[in-house]
Parts: C-alpha cells; structure tokens; sequence
C-alpha cells in the first residue's frame, strides 16, 4: 500500500516499451466501483475472490509490467502463478507510509489505528512478498524514478540479462 507500484509500474513499462496493466484498476473497471466500497459493501472475502481472478487473467493473457495489490500474495495460486517471473517487491517503512498516504480511511484494511494496522499487515505478508520476489528494493526516500532504476538494476543482475516479461520463456 502506498509503495508506489502503480507510478513505478507505469515508468517501467515506459523504460521497457511494454504496456502498463494494474489488477486493482481491472476490478475496479469490472465492478463498476472502488475497491473500499467493495470491501464495505461485500466484505474482504468477496474482494479476495475477485483480485484471484483478476491476477489469474492479467497473468495469463499480458505481457509487460504488472502492478498486483498488496493483498494478492495471501493466495497460494497467485503466489504459484508468480513463481518464476521477475516480480519486484517494493518496500517501505511505517514512517514513508505515512508520508506518502497518511494511513487514512481510503484504505479499508487501516481505517482503525491505521500505524498500528499497517505494521501488523506487513509482518504478516512481508515473508509472503519476498517468497515470490525475484528482488527487493527499498522505496524509502527514493523518487519513483529512482525506485524505478532500481528495479530494473536489481532485475538485471538477479538474472545477468535483460528482465523478461510475462509469457517470455525464462532463459538464464
């Protein structure tokens, strides 16, 4: 939340001359609605199902940067379905969080004690984040632009060649 991959994303989609795609955007097209008025209206688990999809289609049928919500790596299938692809984690710490988006009531999982949720939310997934990246990159007083350098960087040397793409072949 807040890390900045949809700026990030849509800068290294650029960088690569590939497109841009955002599983939240796709529900979010799909229902019509935002992603808090689902989580109030029908509850997380219904959200869930619906991000399950979207993360199995998106990554079936596209082939440049793909920006996942921060929640999709609670299912097994999506973290299966990353497994092997060049997925970034973009980290941050509480402090950057709140800087960035205030922990405010926009984010359905942080409309209590959002500081103390979001630390909580992150020791929870952090392990499940790094399972499935291929890198980490520290977000912290970086401009996206930065982040976005870093990525790629990270990428090519994880690798020692170019980042693939979804539905690439992974060579060596």
């Amino acid at each position: 939340m807040g890390s900045g991959k949809s700026t990030v994303g849509t800068l290294l989609a650029e960088r690569l001359g590939v497109p841009y795609r955002d599983t939240d955007a796709d529900i979010v097209a799909a229902q019509g609605r935002e992603i808090s008025d689902i989580f109030i209206e029908d509850g997380e688990p219904h959200f869930r199902e619906l991000e399950r999809e979207a993360v199995r289609k998106a990554v079936a049928e596209h082939t440049g940067v793909l920006a996942l919500g921060g929640g999709a790596v609670l299912d097994p299938g999506t973290r299966s379905l990353l497994s092997g692809l060049p997925v970034a984690y973009l980290s941050m710490g509480v402090e950057e969080a709140v800087r960035r988006v205030g922990l405010g009531a926009a984010r359905p999982l942080l409309a209590v004690n959002p500081r103390r949720q979001w630390r909580e939310l992150m020791e929870a997934r952090r392990h499940l984040y790094t399972e499935v990246a291929r890198v980490v990159v520290d977000t912290d007083g970086r401009t996206p632009e930065e982040v976005a350098e870093a990525v790629l960087d990270a990428l090519q040397k994880s690798r020692g060649a170019a980042p693939r793409t979804p539905g690439q072949e992974d060579t060596p």
